[in-house]
């Protein structure tokens, strides 16, 4: 309604421009203007100067643009249009024998422009000034003397007026220092943030220097934070290009810019030659990590995608997210249990996918030890079930999400994966179906991670809870996790399982605290941190590979594959029989640990066989009494 007023606000303020500008001219043309012998000609020409500059006006949409944030475009439209107006007019007086002077169209137009632009620019200002508030204005310091660091003022400027103040440019370059952009002086190097931010009392440093690396990043971002300033980082030009995200969203400093290694880069090229022109099957779509691949796949042209979850509130989301992204590519949502045989297979009959990414299971570790039942049941006969649909319809390629928890777990969460790995490799070679699987990491802002965890104890000023001082996870980002999905189906030969490598774990004690002052706040000091206790099945140290595994290079310098030892199929085949109808919680994890010797979870009860005779049992570390077993 504003706008619709405003508007009609300037129309009539045109109006009564091109009614007297004409006068004005004749004026400025001949010094008088109730004498002159054109007066006549000019009254009865009016209502065809405001006809044909309006429809001029018109067709440069000079109503349809929004002048707060008016530039030079603006401004080439208003000459284009009053252009076209007036030498309109000239050619119809001409036809019409009306005499005018020609020095009198281009005076009008010298004030049209003026006039016309005037109030334009009075918009403007007035829309920014009304931006300023009564109080300081908040203080910003630019890190980055750039081309991203110029356009950053400029924004700043037309968006909050005199609500914010650039106190300056930061930059490393010493043949910049002291050189005036954009009227703001660069005061110094990285070195000198802590003192300007003192003197200049600044409220927030934008980091302009989006093509950096993230160690840079990184770098600079530490010594940002130790003002306690609110940091924000212009976006990756990566991000820009991806079309994740536009160069007039600022966004604030994140945990990925903290890991501690370059992001891991794919190939995507590759990618894209194995999916395009595809039918492609998520399962689990719904999720972090499926949601992700699903975007991913999405980019590289696909015949098909077909996403497949149980939860339809995630899938409808996922659904509705990638049709307005991607309105050419045909996408079908499946509503479906990936442990229910049947459906599976009716499913797989219909679509007959040609790649199948298989991201479903039960990935909560606490939960799981309480119920090894249903976390068999999804992680390993789920994943059963789409394996055996993908190879009935011949499936080009199958690749299973799993997770480091798998090497010498001590958790059901993390047995449950290393038995699908087995059900995965075992399944390899009894078809034309290339079956793979893939290890993760930790995910930064997947579900239930422990990022989102601290996030909202932060925001809510409670501690932070860590089970332990010595924690360590290796971690990665939801990006690298699906993409090395991704990867690993396009270089997959079948009978793989492909690990990331990533570099360093890290503490979640370092994550924790670097969160906190993240969030402006002080560690231990605002915001304590409490240590709870290893809770069941998790352990300090996650492993990517076991001893006896070790590993094989790649083509890709980040990848590789584990050498894995031969599944005795037989041996599976029975376990796994057992396994389907079996509901006794302790018997299930006896199973567990028969089949994979390296499980040492707090609830493992495992026969100690010496010279073939069964003499004790272990559970949690002691040994069960007899009569207790």
């Amino acid at each position: 309604m504003l706008q619709k007023h405003q508007r009609l606000g300037l129309m009539v303020i045109d109006a009564l421009i091109l009614l007297i500008s004409p006068f004005v001219a004749l004026l400025l043309r001949f010094d008088e203007v109730a004498d002159s012998v054109y007066l006549d000609n000019i009254i009865l020409y009016l209502p065809v100067v405001l006809i044909i500059q309006f429809i001029a006006f018109y067709l440069f949409n000079l109503y349809r643009r929004i002048w707060k944030y008016a530039g030079i475009n603006e401004l080439f439209a208003i000459v284009g249009a009053v252009t076209l107006g007036q030498a309109t007019l000239f050619l119809l007086a001409k036809a019409g024998g009306l005499m005018l002077p020609r020095s009198l169209y281009i005076l009008c137009g010298i004030l049209n422009v003026a006039m016309v632009g005037g109030t334009r620019l009075f918009v403007r200002l007035a829309s920014n000034r009304s931006l300023k508030c009564f109080g300081h204005p908040e203080k910003i310091l630019i890190f980055g003397a750039g081309d991203v660091g110029s356009w950053i003022v400029k924004e700043i400027r037309a968006h909050y007026g005199d609500n914010k103040k650039i106190v300056g440019f930061i930059d490393d370059d010493p043949d910049k220092l002291g050189r005036i952009m954009n009227g703001i002086k660069v005061l110094g190097g990285r070195e000198c943030i802590k003192k300007i931010v003192g003197q200049q009392g600044v409220n927030e440093i934008i980091v302009a220097i989006p093509s950096a690396r993230s160690i840079l990043v990184r770098e600079i971002v530490n010594v940002c934070r130790a003002t306690h300033c609110k940091v924000q980082i212009v976006p990756a030009l990566h991000e820009v290009i991806d079309g994740v995200v536009t160069l007039r969203q600022l966004r604030d400093v994140n945990l990925e810019d903290l890991l501690r290694r370059e992001p891991i880069k794919l190939d995507v090229g590759l990618m894209r030659e194995q999916l395009r022109q595809k039918r492609v099957l998520i399962t689990g779509a719904g999720g972090s990590i499926g949601s992700e691949i699903s975007r991913q796949v999405a980019k590289l042209s696909p015949q098909k995608l077909y996403l497949l979850g149980k939860s339809e509130n995630n899938i409808f989301e996922i659904d509705r997210e990638l049709q307005s992204q991607y309105p050419h590519l045909e996408i079908e949502p499946i509503i479906a249990d990936v442990r229910d045989e049947r459906r599976i297979r009716s499913i797989f009959a219909e679509c007959r996918p040609e790649i199948v990414f298989h991201a479903a299971a039960h990935k909560h570790v606490p939960l799981m030890e309480s119920q090894p039942s249903e976390a068999v049941q999804n992680n390993v006969f789920g994943t059963m079930v789409v394996a055996k649909a993908a190879m009935a319809v011949e499936s080009e390629s199958f690749v299973m999400v799993s997770t480091d928890k798998a090497i010498n777990p001590s958790s059901v969460m993390g047995v449950t994966k290393r038995v699908a790995e087995m059900v995965i490799c075992s399944m390899n070679g009894k078809s034309s179906t290339k079956f793979s699987a893939v290890r993760f990491g930790n995910v930064l802002g997947s579900r239930g991670s422990v990022v989102q965890l601290f996030r909202k104890q932060i925001a809510r000023g409670e501690a932070i809870t860590i089970t332990h001082p010595e924690m360590c996870r290796y971690f990665m980002t939801i990006p690298e996790a699906s993409q090395l999905v991704l990867q690993a189906s396009a270089m997959a030969h079948g009978g793989e399982v492909f690990v990331l490598d990533m570099g360093e774990p890290i503490k979640i004690v370092d994550l924790a605290c670097n969160l906190i002052e993240l969030s402006g706040l002080i560690p231990h000091k605002d915001i304590k941190i409490e240590y709870t206790g290893l809770r069941p099945g998790e352990k300090l140290f996650e492993e990517l590979l076991s001893a006896e595994e070790g590993s094989m290079a790649t083509k890709h310098e980040k990848i590789y594959v584990a050498n894995l030892k031969k599944v005795d199929e037989d041996k599976l085949s029975e376990v796994l029989s057992v396994l389907k109808v079996m509901e006794d919680p302790d018997k299930i994890i006896n199973i567990l640990a028969k089949l994979v010797p390296t499980y040492q979870g707090s609830r493992v009860r495992r026969l100690r066989v010496i010279e073939g005779k069964e003499t004790a049992i272990v559970s949690e570390g002691k040994i069960v009494p007899e009569e207790a077993r």
